[in-house]
């Protein structure tokens, strides 16, 4: 089985604090629950995501990445205050980018995405991260295209944003392949699409544990992107352009 990275999982540690969004309170999903689901499909790297529900807290983030060891980074949510010293010492312990979670908060928000996302590419070299709606970014087009490097989450959730999804790609946005029981389209259609506009786009991720899915993850979706793609795009989609874009190549 070829070596796989996961580019977008949550760790939900009973051992720390977590916050309740909309007066949801996810399930607990340990490192060990986690390398149970995923060391099977052949994962041996990844991106730790920090959700609405962890806000600002990195104890969780920093003790999954030293259980989970090299290979995994993590992605994590920051205030516009942090420093330029909590950004470094964030790096050496292996964080690799901003989130911005515009849809469920817990994050800062559209106001201070340019300056915040600006300052942490030029101080630790770490892209942005947005979890959004598509329907949400045409108006923010050249806004977004003015970041260093940046990648939507889950396909952008919505077949009306689609066509802005793939703008994006084409200008090198990367798109997160994860999350299909997310969204309201066909995705093996919208796969194909992406990879089209932009074979480095794709980046798969499990979403595990797949909180607040309508449908949570199925390990098939692993050959339905195959499938969709063909092996050449799958192998780009399922290591290389995530290896590439977290800078562990």
């Amino acid at each position: 089985m070829r070596q796989r990275f996961d580019a977008h999982c949550h760790i939900i540690d009973p051992a720390y604090p977590l916050i309740p969004n909309n007066g949801y309170v996810p399930e607990f999903f340990s490192v060990d629950d986690y390398l149970a689901r995923s060391q099977p499909l052949g994962i041996v790297g990844g991106a730790v995501v920090s959700g609405s529900f962890q806000g600002f807290d990195q104890t969780y983030l920093i003790a999954a990445l030293k259980r989970l060891g090299p290979g995994f980074v993590g992605v994590t949510q920051l205030p516009c205050s942090v420093t330029d010293t909590e950004l470094e010492t964030l790096n050496q312990q292996g964080v690799r980018a901003l989130r911005f979670n515009l849809k469920r908060g817990g994050s800062e928000q559209l106001d201070q995405l340019e300056s915040l996302a600006r300052r942490v590419f030029e101080c630790v070299g770490w892209h942005s991260e947005l979890y959004i709606d598509s329907r949400e970014l045409a108006p923010l087009h050249d806004r977004l295209l003015r970041l260093p490097a940046l990648s939507i989450d889950h396909l952008g959730l919505s077949h009306e944003g689609l066509p802005s999804v793939l703008r994006l790609a084409e200008h090198g946005v990367r798109i997160k392949a994860c999350g299909f029981g997310r969204v309201d389209f066909a995705v093996p259609q919208a796969l194909k699409a992406i990879h089209s506009a932009n074979p480095q786009a794709l980046m798969f991720g499990t979403d595990l544990p797949s909180t607040r899915a309508p449908r949570p993850f199925e390990n098939n979706y692993i050959a339905l992107l195959i499938n969709a793609i063909g092996e050449d795009g799958a192998d780009k989609a399922l290591w290389q352009n995530a290896q590439d874009f977290y800078r562990l190549a």
